[in-house]
């Protein structure tokens, strides 16, 4: 499997992921504060690195204050933005470099194909979180290891092409 292809499955993995935390914060009888916030934060964050190398595509902040209902709508947004983006991407294309400006205002360019990746871990790194601080506040957190979507067929070989912007 070459790369451009495992990346699609990645985002797959990425939003059935993100979905199955989300949803698990609405069917709390109380969603934790924290991981509402840090759920958020993945949203934000996605999309902030999706507006980094496509300029013209939806931009929020990287703390957004967020509903969790509003999570889960943003999630979908995201599967649908990525799913179009993936589909057209080619592997010349994960080689090329994007430059962009973090959030403290530094400058750096960074090869497409490692900012894709980054995206997917930041977001794993983050659930990881939303899993401890669920359990630390007395609830069962979804499991969403990469292992377990495969495993139980959530993850197919390639992520759904759909249209929008091409990266």
């Amino acid at each position: 499997m070459e790369f451009l292809e495992y990346l699609r499955k990645l985002y797959v993995y990425d939003h059935w992921a993100n979905q199955e935390v989300a949803r698990a914060l609405q069917a709390a009888p109380q969603s934790p504060v924290r991981s509402v916030r840090l759920m958020g934060h993945v949203v934000g964050t996605e999309w902030t690195w999706r507006s980094r190398i496509l300029p013209q595509s939806k931009k929020m902040a990287v703390w957004p204050q967020l509903t969790v209902e509003q999570i889960l709508q943003e999630v979908e947004e995201l599967e649908t933005a990525w799913a179009g983006d993936l589909g057209k991407l080619t592997p010349a294309r994960l080689l090329e470099y994007a430059a962009y400006t973090n959030s403290k205002g530094e400058h750096f360019s960074s090869q497409l194909g490692d900012i894709l990746m980054h995206v997917v871990m930041h977001s794993a790194y983050h659930r990881g979180q939303i899993a401890a601080d669920m359990r630390a506040c007395g609830l069962e957190p979804v499991y969403t290891d990469f292992i377990h979507a495969v495993r139980q067929a959530m993850v197919g070989s390639q992520a759904p092409v759909a249209g929008g912007a091409g990266i």
